[in-house]
C-alpha cells in the first residue's frame, strides 16, 4: 500500500492482474482495510462467510449502488453502469493522463496493444486534440454547431 501500491486481481479467463493505484485510492484502501483490520493477501471485498466475492455479487452489488446514486445523480439512469464500463472508464482516465497504451493494455490483460486501440477512438477529447494540432488552412479552429435551419432539416428525416 505505500509506494508502488498495486492490486492483484484475478479476471476473465482466469487471468492475473497486478493493477497499480493512484496515491489518493491507495490511502482510501489502506483505511478500509485498517477499519476491518484485514492483511494485505484479504480480499478487498469479502462476502459474508469472508471469501473472495463471485462475478456475479459484484454486478449486483454495483448495480444496487447504481440504483442508489441515481437517485442523486438522473444522468446515470440513462447510462449502463456495469463492471465493463468501469474497466473501459479507469483506462479512458489513464489514457487522458498520458499513461502509455502499451502499459494500459498491460495492466488490463489484453492480449496486444491493438485491443487498446480502441479505446483511443472512443475519446473524442483526444481526436479534438489532435485535430488542434493541425488545423486545415482558412478554417476556423473549433467544434462545428450547425444552424437552425441544418437542424431542422435533419430533424425532418
Amino acid at each position: 500500500m505505500g509506494t508502488g501500491a498495486h492490486v492483484h486481481c484475478q479476471g476473465k479467463g482466469r487471468k492475473h492482474r497486478c493493477t497499480p493505484l493512484r496515491p489518493e485510492t491507495a490511502t482510501m484502501l489502506d483505511a478500509w482495510l485498517r477499519e476491518r483490520h484485514g492483511r494485505p493477501d484479504d480480499p478487498l471485498f469479502a462476502s459474508i462467510r469472508g471469501g473472495k466475492l463471485s462475478r456475479d455479487a459484484i454486478e449486483r452489488l454495483l448495480a444496487k449502488y447504481t440504483s442508489i446514486a441515481e437517485n442523486k445523480c438522473l444522468s446515470l439512469k440513462r447510462k449502463n453502469v456495469s463492471p465493463h464500463a468501469l474497466r473501459h472508464s479507469a483506462a479512458m482516465d489513464l489514457l487522458q493522463h498520458g499513461v502509455d497504451r502499451s502499459v494500459i493494455a498491460l495492466w488490463l490483460g489484453h492480449e496486444s496493444v491493438e485491443t487498446t486501440q480502441i479505446y483511443l477512438h472512443a475519446d473524442m477529447k483526444l481526436k479534438e486534440q489532435a485535430l488542434s494540432r493541425s488545423p486545415p488552412l482558412g478554417v476556423k479552429p473549433g467544434r462545428y454547431r450547425p444552424d437552425d435551419q441544418l437542424l431542422a432539416f435533419l430533424e425532418s428525416l
